[in-house]
């Protein structure tokens, strides 16, 4: 809120500093915080002390966009739908007043935390968000891949690079929305967000993530730079949960839910309702909506549900594991379909290529961590020997760490 960023200049000028030498820069990421952003910078922006402070920085504002608990909290592409629009009524707000806003972008490794094609991402926007300048953050499993030797650093800042100069050279004007498109991508998201709400709400969700997953071992890994989640009760709670242990449980099980729950369905009911002409246009012409789908292609593309197949015959969990399946079968039927390929990542064979090399690699590690994982969920229910429990638990957190090496990104 207003009042958050307030308090902080508060506390500035309590600690002596009449003119403070800082920039404050607010976080957004849940969808009802993307939703209020502008909202909220108005009302600083015509706060006369922060005004003031804004003034005595050259009036240029730094605002966070967060990607990860963005979709954690309203799935794929309500979060990157809600990004787009909360970046452009954040720049009209600024323009509005006379500030220089500059987007600070929280993207992990990815797609399901804002990773993915990042030149295709920023070329896409239109002169509806300022670009002016950009920050992005460069998760720290991929430092030393994307900027570690002369060829790769200067390959990465190239495609950032030349992302810009693409955005502002060509068919500018062509990168807008009509607003008929932009009304199709609202009822999309909207779609999608209602699909993964009510995924999130069924009474296995967080069981399943307990107990089937790795979601608790990443508390004991020194990858994840902060705890699994905020709190310290021992009940899982989903608010508390962040977005690395929460995103990377998922791509442990090779099943990438973050990254296309509620797109197959959301594009399928267009099929139904006979619009499929309405998102075929905007996968035509639209930049912006062409990436978020291919993004969505790259997690089916690491997705590996031949690994957890045994739980579908699981008395508790197996209705579960179903919903996840179908999903991810309507999802990959949908998206060949709007592409017009016969098999996913078809545009991108040197990229498909480096997930098949890697997947030879981590999925000997993955079925040994799900055995582990069974023989502890057995020795838990009074079924196995309880010597071993230690064993099996050092077996999960050795290829926690391997599988995460060899992806290049924890989650």
């Amino acid at each position: 809120s207003a009042l958050n960023v307030l308090e902080l200049l508060a506390m500035f000028r309590l600690l002596g500093w009449e003119k403070p030498p800082v920039d404050i820069v607010p976080l957004f990421e849940t969808v009802e915080d993307l939703k209020d952003a502008d909202v909220i910078m108005k009302l600083l922006y015509t706060n006369k002390d922060y005004a003031a402070h804004l003034k005595s920085r050259g009036n240029k504002q730094t605002i966070m966009v967060g990607f990860s608990d963005g979709t954690k909290d309203g799935g794929y592409l309500m979060a990157n739908w809600g990004i787009y629009r909360a970046k452009e009524n954040l720049t009209l707000m600024a323009r509005e007043y006379g500030v220089k806003v500059v987007f600070f972008d929280g993207r992990g490794g990815p797609p399901a935390r804002g990773g993915g094609k990042t030149h295709k991402y920023y070329a896409s926007q239109g002169a509806s968000i300022e670009n002016n300048e950009i920050q992005i953050t460069i998760q720290g499993q991929t430092i030393s891949s994307n900027f570690g030797t002369l060829d790769s650093c200067r390959f990465n800042l190239e495609n950032l690079l030349s992302a810009g100069i693409t955005n502002g050279v060509f068919d500018k004007d062509k990168k807008q929305f009509t607003d008929d498109q932009k009304a199709t991508i609202d009822d999309l998201a909207q779609l999608g967000y209602e699909k993964y709400t009510a995924f999130k709400q069924h009474p296995k969700f967080l069981p399943y993530l307990d107990q089937m997953s790795t979601l608790n071992y990443y508390a004991k890994t020194n990858i994840g730079s902060r705890p699994s989640k905020r709190s310290k009760s021992k009940e899982l709670d989903f608010g508390d949960l962040r977005a690395i242990p929460f995103v990377g449980s998922w791509s442990q099980l090779k099943q990438n839910v973050p990254g296309f729950f509620g797109v197959g369905y959301a594009l399928g009911k267009y099929e139904e309702r006979g619009e499929w002409e309405k998102v075929q246009a905007l996968y035509d012409k639209s930049l912006f909506f062409r990436t978020l789908l291919e993004n969505t292609m790259m997690s089916l593309s690491k997705s590996f549900f031949p690994l957890t197949a045994y739980m579908k015959d699981d008395p508790e969990f197996g209705e579960f594991w179903q919903i996840i399946f179908d999903e991810f079968n309507e999802t990959r039927r949908l998206l060949l379909k709007i592409s017009g390929y016969n098999e996913l990542m078809e545009n991108y064979p040197d990229g498909w290529a480096s997930i098949k090399m890697r997947e030879h690699i981590v999925l000997p590690l993955l079925t040994i961590q799900q055995y582990a994982l069974n023989r502890i969920r057995q020795i838990k229910s009074g079924k196995g020997d309880e010597s071993q429990l230690e064993v099996y638990e050092k077996i999960v957190t050795r290829s926690l760490f391997g599988n995460i090496n060899a992806s290049r990104n924890s989650a």
